[in-house]
């Protein structure tokens, strides 16, 4: 018998896993709070012989070195991967016991794409396969997206993929499971996971690598790309050089004249509440990354790297988990941080700020001179169509471009509030005049307003 356990890291979009028997697991792509996993492997009563990366990842720091330091497991990376750290290289065709009293092997299959060293491991139990951990190769549905490491590999990387995609499906059987680590909200992911779980059968009649020839599929593939997010540069490096062990512990407290002084000094400090609490009231100049959202991916995307940074969360359990959410992608110590609420973290006499938050229903009620719409949406989204009239800055590139706002009051929607929050505390941390559109954009035209297409 065989357990394979999910190691959910939902904030990135991503997944990890723990397979194994009775007495030993392999570990496959692990997050870099490897607690977690140590943890599960107790909770199964299995120890960790073995910890493998698909691939160098592009989008996220790999725990995978640590937890093998921590548990004298042997470590498993591709060998065409460059890095700066004994492992154990994977050639094709590589196999490696997983749990001999389960008859379980890993059988490694080169499957270059979504990283020329790219590497997949079938799971078999008595030479069988019942499981097939894909990385950014094969996702549900979809595929990694090839264009992470070097522009000029692109397309070779993208016909790759497909050539991989259809090993994958011509040497395994129809029902094996196939476990992707992108595709769940991650941007190493041409597209999104639909449903949770897959099969290569399932594969073979729904992924356009498996159902279109190799120059429509790699077509469709290069027009589809979304935007790069801007910490994916440095995640590759960190990962071939090794990345160091992570500390959860409490970051130093910060009293009000300590954020004031951060501020002044054009530091970032980042209120983790809700979007609604927020706009209700806030330190000037502070930035609203709800801790419940994607907070590490567009937290990491949008500041200067390598910019300090405090936390302020409403409690030490949220403050806790942001500062796991955040080592995640390499930011590893918040500068320091202040729990609570915004009264006790303005200085006396300090008022807050805030701003009024809205719907497609108010904005259509509001026409005329003197409105700003901007649309923070990517590219890609705003092709299917966007607001007449509207200003067009993604969100990830507004920091940049504060000087394009238009002059006059800025009415911010994105595809349902949480980046237009976000997009908010940047131009009311800039001064501007603002008002959040927390609605679906759905709402938009129902609500009278005139939607284009391009």
């Amino acid at each position: 018998m065989f357990f394979i356990d999910t190691i959910e890291v939902a904030g990135l979009g991503n997944r990890g896993y723990l397979a194994g028997g009775g007495r030993t697991a392999v570990v496959v792509d692990p997050p870099r709070d490897i607690d977690r996993v140590i943890a599960a492997a107790a909770r199964r009563g299995v120890r960790i012989a073995q910890v493998v990366e698909t691939h160098v990842h592009n989008d996220y720091v790999t725990g995978g070195l640590e937890l093998a330091r921590v548990t004298g497991a042997a470590y498993l990376v591709p060998a065409g991967a460059r890095v700066s750290y004994d492992r154990v290289p994977v050639h094709d065709g590589d196999r490696r016991e997983v749990d001999t009293t389960a008859g379980l092997t890993l059988r490694a299959l080169a499957t270059p794409g979504h990283t020329p060293h790219h590497t997949s491991y079938v799971l078999e139990e008595h030479g069988t396969a019942v499981a097939v951990f894909t990385g950014g190769s094969l996702l549900i549905g979809t595929v990694g997206r090839p264009d992470l490491v070097e522009p000029r590999l692109t397309e070779d990387l993208a016909r790759a993929q497909h050539a991989s995609a259809r090993r994958l499906a011509a040497e395994l059987p129809d029902d094996t499971a196939v476990l992707p680590t992108h595709g769940f909200g991650s941007f190493c992911s041409s597209g999104q996971a639909e449903g949770g779980s897959t099969t290569i059968g399932r594969e073979k009649t729904s992924n356009e690598a498996l159902t279109r020839d190799v120059d429509s599929f790699v077509a469709g593939l290069l027009a589809g790309l979304d935007d790069v997010p801007a910490y994916y540069a440095h995640m590759g490096p960190a990962n071939a050089a090794g990345p160091a062990p992570v500390d959860l512990t409490p970051p130093a407290v910060a009293d009000a004249e300590e954020i004031a002084a951060r501020l002044a000094a054009g530091e970032w400090v980042v209120d983790l509440r809700n979007r609604v609490a927020f706009a209700e009231g806030h330190v000037a100049g502070s930035l609203n990354f709800e801790a419940e959202g994607q907070l590490a991916t567009y937290l990491a995307w949008l500041i200067p790297w390598g910019r300090p940074v405090t936390l302020l969360a409403e409690s030490a359990e949220q403050l806790a988990a942001a500062q796991r959410e955040l080592v995640r992608v390499g930011i590893d110590r918040p500068a320091a941080a202040a729990t609570g609420d915004p009264e006790h973290w303005a200085r006396r006499g300090e008022a807050l700020a805030s701003f009024p938050r809205a719907t497609f229903a108010d904005l259509a009620e509001h026409p005329g001179d003197g409105v700003v719409v901007l649309d923070v949406r990517r590219d890609s989204e705003r092709a299917s169509g966007f607001l007449d009239g509207s200003v067009h800055i993604p969100l990830h590139t507004l920091h940049r471009r504060l000087h394009e706002v238009p002059a006059g009051q800025v009415w911010v929607h994105c595809a349902g509030g949480m980046r237009a929050a976000v997009a908010s505390s940047v131009l009311d941390a800039a001064g501007r005049d603002v008002v959040a559109v927390d609605d679906p954009f759905a709402a938009a035209e129902k609500a009278g307003l005139t939607v284009r297409t391009p």
